[in-house]
């Protein structure tokens, strides 16, 4: 299964010049984990949940460069779900940004992957069953 099939489809991003805090006001009101950094279209950074709590205390006065983690993983939307499962279990991390020669056009998640399976898994079920 392509991941162009799984991803989330433009997700939410910050440029290089936003505070921590806002980081968090977006992770807070859209009910996820990760926001990728951009330049012009392009991931430079990633922040998560776990980069703002090293921050706690400072997240008015840090911008997400001193916090974000680069250079970015990501990976291609015609590879797999399977080729993204193995770049995060190899990298210990929970998600990928999507890119299209070097534009962002999506995230990966492990959450999104459990769901793809789950979809898999069902869809088997169902032909096994008739």
């Amino acid at each position: 299964m392509h991941i162009a099939l799984v991803m989330t489809p433009n997700p939410v991003t910050v440029g290089p010049g936003a505070s921590l805090a806002t980081v968090k006001s977006l992770m807070d009101a859209g009910k996820f984990r990760r926001v990728v950094i951009v330049e012009k279209g392009t991931p430079t950074g990633i922040v998560t949940e776990r980069d703002l709590r090293e921050h706690s205390g400072y997240l008015e006065s840090t911008r997400v460069t001193a916090a974000m983690r680069s250079p970015v993983i990501a990976i291609a939307p015609d590879r797999t779900a399977e080729d993204a499962a193995r770049l995060m279990l190899a990298h210990k991390i929970g998600g990928l940004p999507v890119v299209q020669g070097e534009q962002l056009i999506g995230i990966v998640t492990s959450t999104d992957l459990l769901k793809a399976f789950l979809r898999m898994a069902a869809a088997a079920e169902q032909i096994l069953s008739e």
